[in-house]
């Protein structure tokens, strides 16, 4: 019995040995890695400052108007194809991509949200995204506060009403363009229709234009002009 523990002892005091002698090599390689990535990173900060011959300002250089314009050019085609329109560059992009990433959404009486909307939630939905004006959830309302736009002058964003008997107003929809416009249809959701079916164009009432959203499109092709110019 005293034999085995001895030899129990001598194992134990051999591998603390072992432990001891291996230790510091340990700590000494994991102390070498953390102290090799400042000195990369400290090289590499130094040889920017180098290219830059040491001014800030050419450390972000900014967009070139070509690849600006380039993905302008992307977007628009996108939105084109996804609502059925052929774009010029000069359109509200905000507006566009906003209806674009409505379409599809559920239908659903009284809602105004991503999960489900009806007409007149899904257009004081776009309208406060776009050009910060909250309209009242109501077809009817929206239209005592719109100025009457002729159907040969509506621009997009201007509304558009439909109504089963004069004055009668019971939808509302979002113009965009050769006669198209977007809204929240009962048997389909968010969508693109056009003013010429021969539902819509039975029902169609009237346009009309909220003040307000014709600044954004304004700037819209203020940007655009500048950047043609500077190609």
């Amino acid at each position: 019995m005293k034999n085995i523990l001895l030899s129990c002892f001598a194992a134990a005091a051999l591998t603390l040995s072992f432990c001891f002698d291996k230790a510091p090599d340990a700590s000494a390689s994991a102390g070498t890695a953390p102290r090799a990535v400042p000195a990369v990173a400290e090289a590499s900060l130094l040889s920017g400052l180098l290219a830059d011959n040491g001014d800030p300002a050419k450390s972000e250089e900014p967009e070139s108007a070509a690849t600006t314009a380039s993905r302008d050019s992307l977007a628009y085609g996108y939105y084109g194809q996804t609502l059925g329109v052929k774009l010029a560059q000069t359109e509200n992009k905000s507006l566009l991509q906003t209806i674009v990433d409505w379409i599809g959404t559920p239908y659903s009486f009284g809602a105004s949200s991503r999960r489900g909307t009806d007409c007149s939630g899904f257009v004081t939905q776009v309208y406060k995204k776009v050009y910060g004006i909250s309209l009242k959830h109501s077809s009817r309302a929206m239209f005592g506060s719109a100025k009457r736009v002729a159907k040969t002058e509506m621009k997009a964003g201007d509304l558009v009403f439909f109504s089963h008997g004069k004055g009668n107003i019971y939808h509302v929809g979002i113009y965009l363009k050769d006669g198209k416009f977007a809204h929240s249809a009962t048997n389909g959701g968010v969508m693109v229709s056009s003013l010429h079916q021969a539902y819509y164009s039975r029902n169609f009432y009237a346009a009309g234009r909220v003040a307000g959203t014709e600044v954004p499109q304004a700037e819209e092709m203020l940007e655009a002009a500048t950047a043609q110019a500077a190609e």
